[in-house]
């Protein structure tokens, strides 16, 4: 299995439980390994062939930025439904950092997997 990861990926959103949180955007990190063969796209040299991370990238911060979820599971979830289903990946690794969110960790958010992890052949 191949993967074509997005690292570091910073979104202003609405997201928390909170009234203040409401009324305030936040940044979110995003980090995505995706599931790909890249053979024919190594063959070919051509963006076509291959999962366009740029593709990926614009469609999730257009997504994120829209939204306004209460909890970091439901934006996790969304997140990989679309990956998953827009652009055809098997199984994705979603990491979604809200940072700030605990005084005194520098990091805190989920991490999910969804989808059937390929096996190269």
């Amino acid at each position: 299995m191949d993967i074509i990861f997005l690292r570091g990926l910073r979104i202003e959103t609405v997201i928390g439980i909170y009234d203040w949180e409401r009324t305030v955007r936040q940044t979110v990190v995003l980090d995505l390994d995706m599931a790909a063969d890249i053979r024919k796209a190594a063959a070919s040299d051509d963006i076509a062939d291959t999962l366009d991370y740029k593709a990926v990238s614009k469609r999730v911060i257009s997504f994120v930025e829209e939204s306004s979820f209460f909890l970091v599971e439901t934006l996790a979830e969304k997140i990989a439904q679309i990956v998953i289903e827009e652009f055809g990946v098997p199984w994705v690794r979603l990491t979604l950092n809200k940072k700030g969110a605990i005084r005194g960790a520098s990091d805190v958010g989920i991490m999910i997997e969804r989808g059937e992890k390929p096996s190269n052949g």
